[in-house]
């Protein structure tokens, strides 16, 4: 194995036993390398310690569990390892900068943690996709909250633009349909000097008071759209089940369905997920 999948395969054992207490010495034993060399492979493939990956990972998922259920602090504070509240509270104040306790009554924007995964730069081959499924979705009308780029029209330089931590505040807010979205605006939303592509999420309701800073909000119609799914995926070819979907989506025409492409609403790009598949939803219109 080479080091980043070495490192690959502890984010999967971090991740199944995020709920125990994770040790460096654990992480050695499940990969055969000495401590001194875990931390070292993690430091130099991630960027983070071992330990500070643990800790934000934990903190990031207790959240999430404070945010959707009405669990009790201190059962939250145990069950992802800790041996105190108190010293869950601390570690949760210095990450989000607000306490547990006042986070579970009033819920606000926070920036949630989002591992990184890297995979090792090699040419990708990935056998031809034979099947896309189609479904039509509705979507109500809606409020977004979204984070405008400069000149980006893809993930890439979006995220050169600005930066990484948004798509973890986007993630701690609620929304019905359950994970932040990337759009392609139509015309008329775009801004001058701003970007086609921005990252956000659709809500249902929310306090303008505590939309994050540099986030603004657009309104959405209700919209017909075309759901394209391509087949599950291994994670490091998400580029190659990207660009196959988007040739599918290319060569089929609504017409078939009695409708015709909507250019007045936003192209909808769900995050890649191998088990699931590469999604996008394509705003569609009667004929």
């Amino acid at each position: 194995m080479s080091k980043v999948e070495v490192v690959r395969d502890m984010q999967v054992y971090i991740d199944e036993h995020i709920k125990e207490k994770i040790t460096l010495a654990d992480l050695a034993r499940h990969s055969n390398y000495s401590p001194w060399h875990v931390h070292r492979l993690f430091q130099e493939v991630l960027n983070i310690t071992p330990s500070d990956y643990i800790r934000k990972l934990k903190l990031s998922k207790s959240a999430l569990k404070l945010r959707d259920t009405n669990t009790k602090i201190i059962d939250i504070a145990y069950a992802f390892g800790y041996d105190s509240v108190d010293g869950y509270q601390r570690a949760f104040y210095r990450e989000f900068h607000v306490n547990p306790y006042e986070y579970s009554r009033h819920i606000k924007p926070i920036c949630l943690f989002i591992p990184y995964k890297k995979y090792d730069k090699k040419e990708t081959i990935m056998e031809k996709v034979n099947n896309v499924f189609i479904s039509i979705e509705e979507r109500e009308a809606r409020k977004v909250i979204i984070k405008r780029g400069i000149k980006a029209d893809n993930y890439m330089d979006y995220s050169m633009e600005v930066g990484c931590d948004v798509w973890g505040i986007l993630s701690s807010m609620k929304s019905p349909y359950g994970e932040p979205v990337c759009l392609w605006l139509p015309k008329k939303y775009i801004k001058k000097n701003t970007s086609i592509y921005v990252q956000g999420i659709e809500v249902e309701s929310f306090n303008e008071k505590e939309i994050p800073e540099g986030f603004e909000v657009i309104e959405l119609p209700k919209a017909t759209y075309l759901r394209f799914t391509g087949e599950p995926f291994k994670e490091e070819d998400y580029s190659v089940a990207i660009e196959t979907l988007w040739e599918a989506i290319k060569k089929f025409s609504p017409e078939s369905m009695g409708y015709t492409w909507d250019k007045e609403n936003p192209r909808i790009q769900l995050e890649p997920i191998g088990s699931r598949g590469y999604i996008e939803l394509v705003p569609i219109k009667k004929i």
